[in-house]
């Protein structure tokens, strides 16, 4: 309640109830805004923040220190800038004023420092009051023409002094030299790049005004970083300049030499962009104390004057490469930056890309031409209307002297000038400031000289600021002078082959062979681990599975293939082969539910391998073929599965009681072939099915009894010249020519395959192979064997075979698989050969699924 006094004195109404949420909420949005535009970003056209600005008016304004004056204490010019434009700590505008002048922080430095401006190792500059600095040359440029009424400007922070706005710029500095700063709810982050290519970019964007933001990308490459390194992988650079948002992957630049005792070494000469050099020498080093990293005797930085140089050398054994590509995924020597390309546009912060960056740094450069151009024009004016006046006088000199000294005072002499020779009052007054000189002869000459000067710069000037196009001609002339003033050649290369850091690089390309048990259990080993027997060989021990489990399913894929899972329930996961833990041949392996995402009720039952799922071309001409226990057969696109999803995908729908047992990889003209357990077989050419979508049941491919089942599906190419094999669960197996087999409609019964008997047990396995395969066959116990397929005598389809493998009493087949053939094989009867030589193609192991382009 308020008093009787204070009633009295008038506070009645002055005291204004608020909501305090309210307030704060407006107090926060005011100083977020004031964070925004008066201090964390730049401005697009010139690429400056406030106090970025503040320093270089100052230093050129102020305190007159252009490229070709004495330097001066940094402390001064801290001082000054704080004193007149910038209330804020000195460390703000030291620190903004020390970045200026690093080489390493910016493309093109505008502050030329003297003394300790700190270092690559993250050493501190020294104390303002040691230092010394002035203007670099190419900042003369971005002060060029400010005092011609180019810019706005606006009074300082206490309404004494004149600031400018804007700087003039004539060069994009937000491009060349990029920007950082965090404001409230956005930041900043732009890299720098190079001026020529921002240069012609301007050019092209100024002789094209409609030009796509794809076409400037043939002249900016890519950011330039000041520190040079690589930009590994294109995708990152293009989604930055087309969009404004990209992550740029950047490298060191590496070399492998050798010391004076022949061992090698890894010396980096360039590291990434804003990485501490000695921290990243640190972190090597602790990852190599700590076993992280083997293969390194030895680090050292060799750094000096003349450049950057850090020795790596390496152990005897060592592999250079394998140490290097660990040293990029686990040190600063690879690392990434963020490009953010936010910038104030009138005020406003917006997200920016490489085409809006340009517009607007030309837009700005065309007001500017225009203002100076109007400035230019107007004072050449005045002058041309002095001159004018001067030769007037010259012309009657006689006559203005006798005025002059016959009147009383200089206001009275004009005056009368101005009457008898219709002068302007400011003609009248620069003759009366004439010199005794201008009456000579020679100042004559040279006023008439001036004067067709003026005139001809006034009709200049007068058709600049009649066309449009001219001004865009001087802008384009100004950029191009720039270009061949302050330009240099690239520092950073660019390294298109590789779209980013790609794991492959850790494994050789080798083939495998992918083993998986009837419990899930899942591995890789090495193809030259197994060898080759004759036929009728008892095998050798193939893993070391628990008593109830067994080898179900073995697949050979090179390391760097990507191997498509596909399950009982027709769902579709991805994984690549070097994902897949390795093992020895006796090992159990790793649970599959703890690589993919598998139900626990599930099970893979059909594998693809595939190298270039990333290929469109290839994904969208070749088809994927699923085939389900009770005779269903689904054609779908490879494309439909060219996207892996860590929750894999639906493949095909399965109906109750039904399961997927088998896919293959087809062209789209293959011969298809279902067997069934009692030993019939259908084949057809898959023309005959029609390609349906992810998301389907498929129809009938072949039609069997009730009792039996689909046991397998093999798909030939044409030409290929593979024949049919198939394999009774007691070991008996043989070669058909597949021509044996009429071509039938598809979803008819069949017709017989192998003659199945008590002795030969029924079918268990058919497979599409030829002379250049061997059989891979692994029993229920864990044996498994390696025949050449040659060693299989071909047969009429309704023979019972012959002998493959010899089965211990109460053993039977798992598994079956189609491998290369060994290059090297020395024959022994029942007895292990020699090892297979390395180097087989696992891309033509497709189980003699995969299309003739794939093998």
């Amino acid at each position: 309640m308020l008093t009787e006094e204070e009633k009295n004195a008038g506070l009645v109404g002055r005291i204004i109830p608020i909501n305090i949420e309210e307030q704060m909420k407006t107090a926060y949005i005011d100083y977020s805004m004031s964070v925004i535009v008066s201090r964390a970003l730049p401005d697009v056209r010139d690429g400056l923040k406030p106090v970025h600005r503040r320093i270089r008016y100052d230093m050129s304004a102020e305190l007159n220190l252009s490229s070709d004056k004495p330097t001066r204490k940094s402390a001064r010019i801290v001082g000054d800038v704080l004193g007149k434009f910038h209330p804020h700590g000195d460390s703000s505008v030291y620190d903004a004023m020390v970045r200026l002048a690093q080489e390493w922080s910016m493309r093109y430095p505008l502050v030329d420092g003297q003394g300790n401006f700190g270092s690559m190792d993250g050493d501190s500059p020294a104390a303002m009051r040691y230092t010394e600095a002035r203007m670099k040359k190419i900042t003369d440029e971005v002060m060029a023409d400010i005092e011609k009424e180019t810019i706005d400007w606006t009074l300082n922070f206490d309404d004494t002094i004149p600031e400018p706005t804007v700087l003039p710029t004539k060069i994009p500095l937000l491009l060349v030299n990029g920007a950082s700063g965090i404001a409230v709810g956005m930041a900043t982050n732009m890299a720098p790049h190079n001026l020529c290519e921002v240069v012609d970019a301007c050019c092209a964007y100024i002789d094209n005004p409609e030009i796509e933001c794809e076409e400037l990308l043939q002249y900016v490459k890519g950011p330039d970083f000041p520190t040079g390194g690589l930009i590994y992988g294109y995708d990152g650079v293009r989604e930055a300049l087309l969009t404004g948002r990209g992550r740029v992957m950047m490298r060191a630049r590496t070399e492998i030499e050798h010391t004076a005792s022949g061992r090698e070494c890894i010396v980096i000469t360039e590291i990434p962009y804003m990485v501490n050099k000695a921290e990243m020498i640190k972190k090597i080093a602790d990852l190599i104390n700590d076993k992280k990293i083997e293969g390194i005797s030895y680090i050292n930085d060799e750094s000096d004057r003349n450049g950057l140089r850090i020795i790596i050398i390496l152990k005897q054994d060592a592999v250079a490469s394998v140490v290097l590509n660990t040293l990029y995924k686990n040190t600063p020597l690879q690392t990434s930056f963020a490009v953010n390309n936010i910038a104030l546009v009138k005020g406003r912060p917006m997200l920016l890309n490489l085409r809006e960056l340009i517009r607007h740094f030309v837009e700005h450069r065309h007001d500017v031409v225009v203002r100076r151009t109007r400035f230019d024009l107007r004072k050449a004016e005045e002058r041309l209307h002095i001159v004018q006046g001067l030769l007037i006088a010259q012309d009657n000199i006689d006559e203005i002297v006798h005025i002059i000294r016959s009147s009383q005072t200089p206001d009275a002499a004009k005056e009368r000038m101005m009457e008898r020779f219709g002068l302007s009052d400011l003609q009248s007054a620069a003759i009366i400031d004439m010199r005794l000189r201008a009456l000579t002869g020679l100042e004559r000459g040279k006023l008439d000289a001036e004067r067709e000067e003026l005139e001809k710069r006034i009709a200049y000037f007068r058709e600049v600021l009649a066309s449009r196009d001219e001004q865009m001609r001087v802008i384009r002339e100004e950029l191009i002078e720039m270009k061949e003033k302050y330009g240099d050649e690239r520092r950073t290369e660019i390294i298109y082959a590789s779209e980013e850091f790609n794991p492959e690089d850790f494994y050789a390309d080798e083939d495998m062979v992918i083993t998986m048990s009837h419990m899930g259990y899942i591995k890789r080993t090495p193809l030259a681990e197994y060898r080759t027997q004759h036929r009728g060989g008892v095998g050798v021990k193939g893993s070391a599975t628990r008593d109830e489990d067994f080898i179900e399913h073995i697949y050979v894929a090179s390391m760097h293939a990507t191997m498509m899972f596909f399950t009982e329930k027709g769902r579709c996961y991805w994984l690549k082969v070097y994902d897949i833990p390795e093992g020895t041949r006796s090992s159990k392996g790793r649970a599959i539910q703890n690589l993919i995402q598998i139900e626990p009720d599930d099970k893979v039952r059909a594998y693809i391998n595939c190298k270039r799922l990333n290929d469109p071309e290839y994904v969208n001409d070749n088809f994927i073929i699923m085939c389900t226990k009770d005779g269903t057969i689904k054609k779908t696109k490879l494309e439909a599965y060219s996207r892996p999803r860590q929750n894999g995908v639906n493949a095909i729908v399965i109906r109750e009681g039904d399961q997927l047992i088998d896919a293959c990889l087809t062209s789209g003209s293959a011969e298809v072939m279902i067997a069934a357990r009692d030993g019939k077989a259908i084949r057809f050419n898959e023309s005959t099915v029609r390609p349906i979508g992810r998301v389907g049941a498929g129809v009938r491919g072949i039609s069997i009894e009730e009792s039996d089942e689909v046991i397998g599906m093999i798909c030939v190419e044409p030409d290929s010249k593979q024949d049919v094999l198939v394999l009774s669960e007691n070991g008996y197996g043989k070669r058909t020519d597949l021509d044996e087999y009429r071509i039938t409609n598809r979803g008819g019964k069949g017709v017989k395959t192998i003659n199945v008997t008590e002795k030969t047990g029924r079918l268990v396995s058919i497979q599409a192979v030829s002379d250049d395969n061997d059989l891979m066959i692994i029993n229920r116990s864990g044996l498994t064997i390696r025949t050449a397929v040659s060693q299989i005598r071909v047969a009429g389809r309704a023979t019972q075979g012959v002998r493959i493998i010899n089965l211990r009493e109460g053993d039977a087949i798992a598994s079956v698989m189609a491998v290369p053939k060994s290059e090297e094989e020395e024959p022994q009867t029942d007895a292990v050969a020699a090892a297979d030589a390395a180097g087989t193609t696992a891309e033509a192991a497709d189980g003699g699924n995969a299309p003739a382009a794939e093998q």
